[in-house]
């Protein structure tokens, strides 16, 4: 007997292993090239945000998520998330730089804190949730990165680039592993529902 959540799992594993590896190729992009690639972060965060807020958005309205609330965090974290992507892709045809770092620094921040708050609370109302207590980490630490990085839009984009790649790369393994976690629990669920 197939039930909502033995058809969602098996795409909610892919999109999170591909939100992580992409927040990992980012992260560790950003960390080699910190100074030089302002324009190539941006456009590539923007990638990033595009695609979680895509993944969020369907989602939302998808995955048997417990609480009326956590539907509605995850759809606004998706929609802010497309919103400040097309934010990234569009301000840096400008030629004031300095604004555009600042901008990059608090769209990082806002983008971090929405999917924070959105993946922890939708973590924690649903019980079911493989991988639930991951989540729930990843979750805060996306807080914790949002929170950090708009309490301090940092003068210096070399330290701005060296902290949010910090930070990308951790998110990126997390959810890595989460993936796995909710394939492992996809599987699991397949054999019981199959007889196994």
């Amino acid at each position: 007997m197939e039930t909502t959540a033995s058809r969602l799992l098996p795409h909610l594993w892919k999109s999170t292993l591909v939100s992580g590896v992409l927040a990992l190729i980012l992260g560790v992009l950003i960390l080699v090239w910190p100074g030089e690639s302002i324009l190539a972060a941006a456009i590539l965060f923007g990638v990033y945000l595009l695609v979680t807020g895509i993944a969020q958005g369907i989602f939302a309205f998808s995955l048997p998520v417990v609480s009326a609330g956590g539907r509605v965090l995850l759809f606004l974290s998706g929609t802010a998330s497309v919103i400040l992507a097309v934010l990234c892709f569009r301000h840096f045809h400008s030629d004031e730089e300095a604004l555009a770092v600042l901008l990059l620094a608090i769209w990082i921040a806002v983008g971090f804190i929405f999917r924070g708050v959105a993946t922890t609370v939708a973590a924690i109302s649903d019980p079911a949730l493989p991988g639930r207590g991951w989540q729930i980490f990843m979750g805060v630490m996306s807080l914790l990165a949002g929170l950090v990085t708009l309490a301090s839009p940092f003068a210096s984009l070399w330290i701005l680039a060296v902290v949010v790649a910090s930070w990308l790369i951790v998110i990126g393994v997390i959810e890595i592993v989460t993936a796995f976690k909710i394939r492992s629990g996809s599987r699991k669920l397949d054999t019981i529902l199959s007889g196994g």
